[in-house]
C-alpha cells in the first residue's frame, strides 16, 4: 500500500510539476514513464490510477481527462502487468497505444483539435516517455527492488 502511495504521489506531482508539457494536444507527460512498473511491481496500478486522477483535477479538460485520462492510465497499467508476457518492450507499448487512442479522441472531443494527428502526437509524446525513460527506470528498479 505504501508503493502505491508513493506511486501516486510521485505521478502527481511529476505531472503538476512539468504542466507546460503534461496536458494539451501536444504532450510528454514524463510521470507516464511510471507506467511501467506494474511490469515487476502489480501495487503501482492503484498508485498509478489514483496518481492521474489527481493530475487531472489540475490539467483544464475537466471531468473528460479526470475520467478518461485516469481510465487510459489504468488499462494500460493492467495490461503491462498482465499481457507482457516478460517482455519489456510491449509493457511500453500499452501505454502509447491506449493513450493515443483514448486522450487522442478525449483531446479531440474537447477542444477540436485534428483526430489523427492529435493521437499521433500524444503517441509520441508517450512513446518518449515510455520508452525513453520509463524503459531504463524500469530496468533500474527492478534489478534493484528484486535482486
Amino acid at each position: 500500500m505504501v508503493r502505491g502511495a508513493l506511486i501516486a504521489a510521485l505521478y502527481a506531482a511529476l505531472t503538476i510539476i512539468l504542466e507546460p508539457i503534461s496536458y494539451g494536444a501536444i504532450q510528454c507527460r514524463i510521470s507516464e514513464a511510471l507506467t511501467l512498473l506494474p511490469f515487476f511491481m502489480p501495487e503501482a496500478i492503484p498508485g498509478l490510477f489514483v496518481g492521474c486522477i489527481v493530475a487531472n483535477f489540475y490539467g483544464g479538460f475537466g471531468i473528460a481527462d479526470i475520467v478518461f485520462g485516469s481510465a487510459a492510465t489504468l488499462l494500460a497499467a493492467v495490461c503491462t502487468s498482465k499481457f507482457s508476457w516478460g517482455n519489456i518492450y510491449l509493457a511500453a507499448a500499452y501505454p502509447v497505444i491506449f493513450n493515443a487512442i483514448i486522450i487522442g479522441t478525449m483531446l479531440n472531443l474537447v477542444t477540436d483539435a485534428p483526430l489523427i494527428a492529435t493521437g499521433i502526437y500524444v503517441g509520441l509524446g508517450e512513446a518518449a516517455a515510455c520508452f525513453l525513460i520509463g524503459i531504463p527506470l524500469t530496468k533500474i528498479l527492478k534489478s534493484r527492488i528484486i535482486n
